[in-house]
This record gives structure tokens, sequence and C-alpha cells, in this order.
């Protein structure tokens, strides 16, 4: 008889979890073949990472976008307190409760003008996933069984999970190599216009051109409003975005904003969308939803969207995820827009967009530097090559911050409530790292 392996103490030191990690534990784009280790965290609070070993990161990417309000907020603790004494968790079919309506009111209240109904969901990727088929069940409804295809631009990113894959960019994207397994879709090329420059009719032309090539087979053009997250960081136009609501209207196919990472205030504006001054037909947010405090995402739909679906074969919305609607999660929500709608995030905003500006101005008289670019709170150092991660990673750690590039591209979102001087501390890190590639 075999005997069971003894649980582990919770107490392990640095060494062990680096230990037991390189055995069994498997990260986002990592390699067991060529591992490039983690450092192992104590605990965060703030804007503080810290590390097992004493050292104390200034964290520049907000967990990936999310925790907007930093680690450890007491109102987004007490919120997850309070609702846990009652409900962790319930099924959202057939049931609801308080957490999940309040949430789905306060983001129509948020959302542009429009936006009424609300699915929540479990994660970014998700949400896209259920706009997607929102999208293509609208069509089916509406007897337009022909389209199957979605429309969009080149540099996006929309998410890892297949359906989504197959909307990032099948060239340089991080999927490339999937490219003759999944669903075929129609990509126009990036948008050429920079975020401040001026927009001509010739930048969406050929976005126009597949779109009246393509007409009967589009059920929406999906993108994601001013800023290409994870595709490369480009800020373009908001000229360029009216124009595509105009042309959706113009050819009756949908506009779904996915809104993940530039939701809640990241851009400046609460939603990105707000630049442009245009609501979409379906819109995806996510990440800072719960102010990164625990996984919730939600898809937002106009009512011709959802009775256009509710009036079809099926009669109903052909999707329902296990957790959805987590009470839980749906309570840390709830206080995390409680802080966005108190609108300190403005400012706060304003003043990292000023600081990023000033800071990571010196790298662009760097030769190894292609571009710098700043808008809101998210701040992008682009160079000419590739960066060596193995390399440049454990260089951030020893400046005192948590940076983590990809590709060409050294960049940061750092939590709204950071204060100057750690600011200046982030930046002057970026800069200086960057100078000795």
């Amino acid at each position: 008889m075999t005997q069971s392996k003894p649980l582990l103490s919770e107490s392990l030191t640095g060494e062990q979890i680096s230990e037991l990690d390189a055995k069994h534990v498997w990260h986002p784009y990592s390699s067991f073949n060529s591992p490039l280790l983690p450092f192992p965290v104590e605990s965060t609070e703030g804007v503080r990472i810290r590390l097992k070993d004493g050292r104390e990161l200034i964290d520049g990417m907000a967990s990936w976008w999310s925790a907007v309000h930093g680690y450890g907020h007491p109102v987004l603790k007490q919120a997850a307190h309070d609702q846990i004494e009652t409900m962790s968790h319930v099924m959202f079919g057939g049931l609801t409760h308080e957490p999940a309506v309040t949430l789905c009111e306060k983001l129509v209240k948020l959302s542009p003008d429009g936006l009424n109904k609300v699915f929540i969901c479990d994660s970014g990727s998700v949400s896209v996933e259920v706009a997607m088929k929102m999208a293509f069940q609208y069509a089916l409804s509406q007897g337009n069984r022909e389209r199957n295809k979605l429309l969009t631009v080149r540099s996006g990113y929309h998410g890892d999970t297949f359906a989504t894959m197959a909307t990032c960019d099948p060239v340089n994207g991080m999927h490339h190599m999937f490219e003759n397994i999944l669903p075929k879709h129609i990509f126009a090329e990036a948008p050429p216009c920079k975020f401040e420059e001026a927009f001509s009719e010739s930048h969406i032309q050929d976005l126009k051109d597949k779109l009246v090539q393509h007409q009967q087979e589009v059920a929406a053009i999906i993108l994601e409003p001013i800023v290409q997250g994870a595709g490369g960081m480009r800020f373009y136009s908001p000229d360029y975005l009216k124009r595509v609501r105009e042309l959706c209207d113009e050819y009756d196919v949908l506009l779904i904003a996915d809104e993940i990472a530039t939701g809640f205030g990241r851009t400046g504006k609460m939603f990105a969308c707000e630049h442009a001054g245009i609501t979409p037909d379906i819109l995806c947010v996510g990440k800072a939803l719960t102010g990164g405090f625990m996984s919730l995402a939600a898809t937002l739909c106009t009512d011709k969207v959802a009775k256009g679906i509710c009036e079809g074969e099926a009669g109903v919305f052909m999707h329902g995820p296990t957790f959805m609607a987590n009470p839980l999660a749906c309570s840390v929500a709830n206080a995390s827009l409680d802080l966005l709608m108190s609108g300190e995030w403005q400012q706060q905003v304003a003043n990292i967009e000023s600081g990023l500006k000033i800071g990571l101005g010196p790298a662009k008289a760097l030769s190894q530097v292609e571009d710098v670019r700043v808008l809101g709170a998210i701040g992008v150092i682009e160079l000419h090559e590739p960066v060596d991660m193995p390399t440049v990673q454990p260089q951030f750690v020893q400046e005192g911050v948590w940076v983590r590039p990809f590709g060409r591209l050294v960049y940061v979102l750092p939590p709204f409530v950071i204060e100057n001087e750690d600011l200046a501390h982030l930046t002057k890190a970026m800069v200086s790292v960057v100078s000795r590639l």
C-alpha cells in the first residue's frame, strides 16, 4: 500500500518555495526546459511587494493592470470579510443575490450610455468569449446564419482561450503557432494613426474595404479601444474609434469593445471608449473590476443585442459559468467601484501621467530606444530589439522595482495610489536598466 505524502508546513523558506516551484509549478509563458525562476513573495501592501528574502519592490505592473487601489486596501478587505460571513458562493441559475444585482446596477451607471444588460463571468478571456458568443447568437437569432466571422485589427490581443486566440494578431501575436487550428477571422491593418495624430479617412481605409468585402460574413468588429495592450502597447486616435462606430452602424454589424485592460480609469477616462464619445454594442470588462483582489469579469450589452438574442430559436443566451456572479467577488467589486466613483482616481491618474512623462523622458535619448509614450497611467519604452528576460528581470529587482517587460516593450501601469517619490524611483529604474541594455 502506497503511503501518502505528508502535508507540507505552511512556513516554507524562500529556498524551499523555489525548489518546489521548479518541480511542480507551471507559470504563465514559462518553460520547464529553460526555467526563469520566479521570485518568492512574502506579502504585499500598498504599492509594495515584499519578497521572502526581505527585499521590497515598488510594483509597476499593478498585477497585470488590475490592482488599481494597491494591495490590501482596507475597504476591499472589509467587503470580503463581511461577505464571507454570510455567503461565499451560490449557483446563479435560478437564484440571485444582492451583491450581483448591485454590481450590475453600478456597471450600467458607470459604463457608456445604452449598455443596460450585464452578464457576469469569471475572467477577462471568458468575458471576451461571452461577447463573441453574444454577437454570433444575435446574428443567428436575426436569421443571418452566414455571419460567422469577426473583423478585427492586427496588433490586437483578446485573451489566451481558444476563441479569443483566434482574434489576436495571427502573424506577430503570441498565438501564431496555432494558426492552422483556430477559426479564421478577418484582419485589417492595425490603426496607423497615433493618439494625438490628426485622423484621415486613409487611416481606416483597409478596415472599411474588408468590411465592405465581407459584410455578409461579419457578425461584429472587435477591438481594444484606444490602447492595444499585449499586442504592442500601441495608442491610436480616438477619431479612428469614432469612425469604426460609424462604419458598424452603416453596415449593420455589432461593435465589441474589449476594455479588459483599459477600463476603470487606466487611460484617463473611466472607459477608453469615452475618448471617442461612443457606445459599443457589447463591452468587456475585467482586471481592475475587483481592484485586483480576485478574478471577476463582465460583459455588458445594449437592449438591442439582448432582445435580439432572446427572440431567436433558443429564446435564451446559451452560456452559464459554474461560478457566475460569485457573491464574494461581486462584493469586493462593489467596494472597488465605490472607491472609483469617489472620483479620486482622476487626479491620481493625471498625476501619474505627468510623472511618467517626466520620468521616462530621458529614455528618448538612448540609442536602443525606438519610442517612449505615455497615456493616462500607462508608460511605455519601446526598444529596437527584444529584451533578454533572464538578464533584465533580476536587474529590475536589484533596482527595487517590479517591472515585467515583454518582447521589445518595457512598460509600467502602476497602481493609482502610487506616491510621487515611488513613481520617480520606478521611472528612474526603468531608464537605468534600459540604458545598460
